[in-house]
């Protein structure tokens, strides 16, 4: 639970002319519940009693759960939340082997998620998160937030109103160059990252904020040269001379020039929003110090948690799309290769789910399935209802999580309620509305709540949920495989990986190799039955292609082999 104390920090905090955000459907976040996880794979050891974790579901849920264990523990947050950007991001998805001048039909676009927000939803959305994110920090840690003029200043003041004023540090300016040039303005080319202590004790690592002098700076101010011809700055002090060499660097300002993962880059993976190393070196390097735990809870392509575990930080990673966590995980194998001969460094790490709901790889994805498997017809306009379905208002609630009562305030913030009393008044004895609620579980009493707090009208509600429902739903075909064991070799014969596949038809480009489809290969030669633990990590480069035939040791039990395709979606076999 969230103690009162969340809500008197905000109310102690609050001064005179202390401005506060107010929209439409704001609501303390007093309490939440604990959600309980599943560890699903392992990879590594661990080291000092620790291994890194990485946690599939909603960050509001997986926070609630880290709470139990992770109150006040955490070193440094850094958050690159959604920005409101009113754009669906895709990533390029291109067969291997074939590559872009060969053919303009194998590639094509996959959407990994949507920023297209309400303004009350998206603030109530960041409201929530910022609250739970405090608790988590310890009381020394540090919230790095990162976002764009989209919505910086109403996130300045709810920052404001959460940790306090007076634990402001900074507003950092990352300047960057990318393409594109309006006519009509200067060029956005910053975004801004917003840093804040949960007390006034926050740690800033001086040694690790430096950066080198540059060349120049240093000929500029240390222009002399000793006997052994290095570069100082000799200075005539209290009767004799007094030599001062450069030291290890200097802490830089607050804008801070450092470039996009170009093209060519070896940390480039294609994802959209990815931000750069450098960045994420710089901000752990000033906010921790070695060992010290690190969480980014929007985590995208694994950024903060490369850079972390090459730096010797524990870490904690959440993200809701399943594109994220495979691109992640991909990734910390190759980091953990890297280092495997550096004991000092905490390369293993274990995968979560969080509720245990698998259906779908991200809200998008999720959206559109629901809404093709209950045959809804779409609404393109509407910031309310997702569509209509037999004469009845849709609303699609947030997916890969249980439905709760405060899911249903936006919906009840912006009720057309004007419209209702006129109804209510023609038809007295007819509902003014009918809705169906689409979710993946949900409150129990969550009907009644809603038919109580709106008891003033007359409603028609009926709840569709389709954990309970799924059965007689069509969601999307499970991949198939062919894999067998031929003396001491396992071997995969063929892999169909039908969503992809059906994507590919569209495209009429042939595949002739099932592995020209495959992202990896995972395969556990002693599979426990519950946590996959991993001794074959075959993750080729994007030109090259999975094996496909592995030996299988004297000592294999079970076996179980995980195959990820192109877009994220895999397939585990139990082989005996």
């Amino acid at each position: 639970m969230l103690e009162q104390e969340i809500y008197e920090f905000a109310k102690k905090n609050t001064i005179k002319g202390y401005p506060e955000l107010i929209w439409t459907g704001k609501r303390p976040y007093r309490s939440t519940q604990y959600f309980p996880a599943q560890l699903r794979e392992r990879y590594g050891e661990e080291k000092d009693g620790w291994i890194n974790k990485i946690f599939w579901g909603d960050n509001l849920q997986v926070m609630s759960h880290l709470l139990k264990e992770y109150r006040g523990k955490i070193d440094l947050i850094y958050i690159d939340p959604p920005f409101d950007s009113k754009a669906d991001y895709k990533k390029k998805i291109e067969i291997k082997g074939v590559g872009k001048i060969e053919s303009d039909s194998s590639s094509f676009e996959e959407k990994q998620y949507g920023d297209i927000w309400t303004n009350d939803e998206y603030l109530q959305f960041m409201y929530e998160r910022l609250i739970i994110i405090r608790e988590l920090l310890s009381e020394t840690g540090a919230l790095y937030l990162h976002c764009d003029y989209h919505k910086s200043h109403p996130l300045k003041i709810i920052l404001d109103e959460l940790f306090g004023q007076n634990n402001f540090r900074n507003e950092i300016i990352w300047s960057y160059s990318t393409l594109g040039r309006p006519n009509d303005r200067f060029a956005q080319k910053h975004d801004s990252i917003f840093v804040y202590g949960k007390t006034s004790n926050t740690y800033f690592n001086v040694e690790g904020a430096k950066i080198p002098y540059s060349e120049e700076y240093i000929k500029s101010h240390f222009r002399d040269v000793d006997e052994n011809g290095k570069q100082c700055r000799k200075r005539f002090d209290a009767g004799k001379w007094r030599i001062y060499y450069p030291d290890t660097g200097m802490i830089p300002n607050d804008v801070w020039d450092i470039p996009y993962e170009n093209s060519m880059s070896k940390n480039r993976l294609d994802y959209p929003t990815q931000k750069p190393e450098a960045l994420l070196e710089r901000i752990i390097k000033s906010a921790t110090k070695e060992n010290d735990m690190v969480f980014d809870c929007f985590m995208g392509s694994g950024t903060t948690q490369a850079v972390a575990m090459k730096l010797g930080r524990k870490f904690i990673g959440a993200d809701i799309n399943l594109g994220a966590i495979q691109t992640t995980t991909k990734r910390l194998l190759n980091v953990g290769k890297t280092l495997k001969d550096d004991g000092d460094k905490f390369t293993g790490f274990e995968i979560y789910n969080v509720n245990n709901y698998d259906l779908f790889r991200n809200p998008i994805e999720a959206k559109e399935l629901l809404i093709s498997a209950l045959e809804i017809q779409p609404f393109s306009q509407s910031n309310l209802w997702d569509g209509e379905l037999d004469g009845r208002m849709v609303k699609i609630m947030p997916v890969n999580r249980i439905a709760t009562k405060a899911d249903l305030e936006e919906l009840k913030a912006n009720l057309p309620y004007k419209t209702y009393e006129k109804r209510k008044e023609d038809n007295p004895n007819l509902p003014v509305e009918k809705i169906t609620i689409v979710c993946m579980g949900h409150e129990p009493d969550l009907k009644a709540s809603l038919e109580q707090e709106l008891s003033r009208y007359k409603f028609d509600i009926d709840i569709v949920d389709i954990l309970r429902d799924k059965s007689d739903l069509q969601f999307k075909r499970e991949a198939e495989a062919e894999v067998v064991i031929e003396g001491n070799k396992l071997v995969i014969r063929a892999f169909y990986p039908m969503n992809l596949m059906q994507k590919l038809s569209l495209q009429k480009e042939k595949v002739e190799d099932w592995r020209q489809l495959v992202e990896s290969v995972m395969i556990d030669w002693n599979y426990d039955g519950v946590v996959m633990q991993p001794s074959v990590t075959d993750i080729p480069s994007s030109k090259e292609l999975v094996i496909g035939v592995y030996d299988i040791p004297d000592s294999a039990g079970k076996i179980k082999v995980k195959i990820t395709d192109l877009i994220s979606e895999s397939l585990e076999v139990e082989v005996l």
